[in-house]
């Protein structure tokens, strides 16, 4: 028995420029603030940084070369905003965007798809002196940023994904300060989370303006959020957390507006009303700009009821599950039937496509006896979470594609290198790649677009 997805399903697989390309002074790159953050002691597990990472920039087609023997037929990369617009506004690096033209050509030479992502966090630093996502400013040069990528690759590239994650932009990098800029501060993550959005709605415009076959969409962080216990006090508590994950960012940008109990909630934590921030005509002019969702999953939460308090801003908490659910050596939960239930969620609530633009696992096996990567775990992980999106599809959800991530063992923000991802194995101080079992079964599903009915034995190229 096997299980075959729908002709033009897109199988591809993910990466970002500063978590893979190295080279952060090259054809005038300018300063982001992963630069900045990375360069403060102890903000990265063991201290690394992106000034090498997957030597991406210098080794690009070796791996566009690895897209075409895993038979990929999308791959989803981002554009280094510092690279166009090494100060974030003004004048555009042309040799920055000489290097994507050559990329998307070489994809497209190989017959895959161009996925291009414009906003991976990399934010130019000179943003930071009028607050980054945190100053309204920011969204006028995101603009300028998404023309002058536009005018170049809009000819040529299709698929366009505006944002990776506002809310873990808005979380880590401006509330908790866990990620670049490092800021901990709630109103500037409240100001952040929406003019990540309205960044989404110039680009959106920008890019459909550039070019009648754009499709355009934002890379959510969604984690479904199930109450801890039936009571009632739990069941409310997930629903907020709900709010604040999943609801604030699909409900502005798929025509609904922000949530009223997620503005009420935000309401009280900042102790000011919202619509200092939140203008008149900016929500229309988020709405209605998106061909699709990018759906980012990996994990659910498990919520329950918790006082407000001096360290918690809202009335929930993320506990540990009691489920005998396998996890990933992050000690994330693995639970694929929850992206199934995500995915139908998206079309009967708001009645638009999906593409599954991130899934995936932390598990750190590494080449054995035989030089090969025997990642079972990562190879269950990813035959579970596609059965997941083909129940979904036969539910009825329109499932554009799946881009597993990474494509390679990266740079995990935070994380340093320690977490792998990847289908690919990456060693660090040579820059080999070794193709992971995974991998070699992705390229035959991809090949195919049938999944095996369980866990096959493996055979290495060639």
């Amino acid at each position: 028995m096997s299980t075959t997805f729908p002709d033009g399903f897109l199988w591809g697989a993910a990466t970002s420029a500063y978590q893979t390309e190295g080279s952060l002074t090259a054809d005038g790159r300018g300063r982001s603030v992963w630069d900045d953050f990375t360069a403060r002691p102890g903000a990265v597990e063991g201290g690394g940084d992106g000034s090498i990472a997957c030597d991406s920039y210098r080794r690009w087609a070796d791996d566009v070369q690895l897209v075409a023997d895993l038979h990929l037929g999308a791959y989803r990369f981002s554009v280094g905003w510092s690279r166009v617009l090494p100060t974030g506004r003004g004048p555009v690096e042309q040799r920055g965007l000489d290097h994507y033209e050559r990329l998307v050509d070489a994809i497209l030479e190989r017959g895959a798809t161009p996925v291009v992502t414009l906003n991976h966090w990399d934010m130019p630093s000179e943003l930071m002196r009028d607050g980054g996502w945190a100053g309204r400013c920011t969204v006028d040069a995101f603009g300028e940023y998404a023309s002058a990528v536009a005018d170049r690759l809009a000819d040529r590239v299709t698929w366009w994904i505006s944002q990776n994650e506002p809310w873990i932009v808005s979380l880590l990098g401006y509330q908790l300060g866990l990620h670049a800029p490092g800021v901990a501060d709630l109103d500037a993550a409240f100001r952040a989370a929406h003019h990540v959005l309205l960044g989404h709605g110039r680009a959106a415009d920008v890019l459909h303006a550039a070019s009648g076959r754009a499709q355009v969409g934002a890379a959510l962080s969604l984690f479904p959020c199930d109450p801890a216990t039936d009571a009632p006090e739990d069941r409310a508590a997930a629903w907020g957390s709900d709010g604040y994950v999943n609801r604030w960012y699909l409900d502005a940008l798929l025509g609904q507006g922000y949530p009223a109990d997620m503005r009420a909630h935000w309401e009280r934590a900042l102790g000011h009303g919202v619509d200092d921030v939140v203008r008149e005509g900016d929500e229309p002019a988020i709405a209605g700009r998106s061909d699709f969702v990018g759906v980012n999953y990996y994990t659910r939460r498990v919520v329950a009821a918790a006082p407000v308090g001096p360290d918690r801003a809202f009335p929930w908490r993320v506990v540990t599950a009691t489920d005998d659910n396998p996890r990933s050596d992050e000690g994330w939960e693995i639970v694929p039937d929850a992206l199934r239930d995500l995915l139908v969620r998206i079309e009967r609530e708001y009645g638009v496509p999906s593409m599954v633009t991130e899934n995936g696992g932390v598990f750190g096996d590494g080449p054995t006896h035989d030089g090969r990567v025997h990642d079972v775990r990562r190879t269950e992980l990813l035959l579970g979470h596609l059965r997941a999106v083909h129940h979904a599809i036969g539910a009825g959800a329109r499932v554009l594609g799946y881009l597993h991530w990474s494509l390679l063992d990266n740079f995990e923000w935070a994380l340093g290198y320690r977490p792998r991802f990847g289908l690919v194995h990456v060693d660090y101080p040579t820059g080999r790649r070794t193709v992971k079992d995974s991998g070699l079964l992705y390229a035959e599903i991809a090949r195919t677009g049938t999944l095996p009915d369980r866990l096959p034995a493996i055979t290495p190229f060639g």
